[in-house]
């Protein structure tokens, strides 16, 4: 796992990123530097970067700009490290796309094993998923090419918007997604007011197709304040 995999440190205080290099070359990692957000997207598009670690606040770019940039393009996970820890910061950071938020002061064995989880689940994901147009969760399974649905092999019917949902979820297993950019991604247009009822509504629709029990769900979990996700462990 720890062979061959880059990590990208984003924070504008030097000793910071240079203690999380000490314990991140430990395990074998290579490590990239930013100062700012700016930074970080241009080595994200010159490297091939497994994983990145970054700061809210930072000079020219802001962590929370920077982590939406990247995640228009770009899905490797995203830990936040930040000194800001109310809950209002937190949610802030996930519903940008973030996979996983660690407030300063933090424990650099702590912030290892964090990392080590979110690769996991990564390329995980990624070998499964590779080279098939099929995504398997639990007895679920969705299959891009042909639009289908099946559940403990029986098809589903579903609709167009509601089969981008779940393929979207499904394809970013762990991933926190906002209703604001479930419906952007699916819709293809800006976040509306009534944005969150639309998305709500499709969301009921798909639990009511695919859960034994919409009200306790088995895939698509809500994360309340935040969005919604379907867990890789489903």
């Amino acid at each position: 796992m720890s062979r061959n995999i880059n990590l990208l440190l984003v924070d504008d205080d030097r000793e910071i990123r240079n203690l999380i290099e000490i314990y991140a070359r430990n395990e074998g990692y290579t490590i990239f530097h930013a100062q700012d957000g700016l930074q970080a997207i241009q080595l994200v598009e010159k490297h091939s970067i497994d994983l990145i670690i970054l700061d809210i606040m930072m000079p020219n770019m802001d962590g929370v700009t920077a982590c939406m940039k990247i995640r228009e393009r770009k899905q490797m996970p995203i830990i936040i490290l930040s000194a800001k820890n109310k809950d209002m910061d937190k949610i802030t950071g996930l519903s940008t796309g973030a996979d996983d938020y660690v407030t300063k002061p933090f424990n650099p064995l702590e912030l290892i094993a964090r990392i080590k989880s979110q690769l996991r689940r990564y390329h995980s994901f990624s070998s499964t998923t590779k080279n098939t147009d099929e995504i398997e969760i639990g007895e679920l399974r969705i299959k891009e090419s042909t639009h289908q649905v099946f559940v403990r092999e029986q098809e589903i019917a579903m609709t167009r918007l509601e089969f981008m949902i779940l393929h979207l979820l499904a394809q970013n297993r762990d991933r926190v997604f906002p209703i604001d950019q479930i419906y952007e991604a699916v819709w293809k247009e800006p976040s509306t007011q009534t944005a969150n009822n639309t998305v709500m509504v499709h969301i009921r629709k798909i639990r009511e197709k695919i859960e034994e029990n919409p009200r306790q769900p088995r895939y698509i979990k809500t994360i309340w304040g935040v969005g919604y996700k379907i867990e890789a462990c489903s």
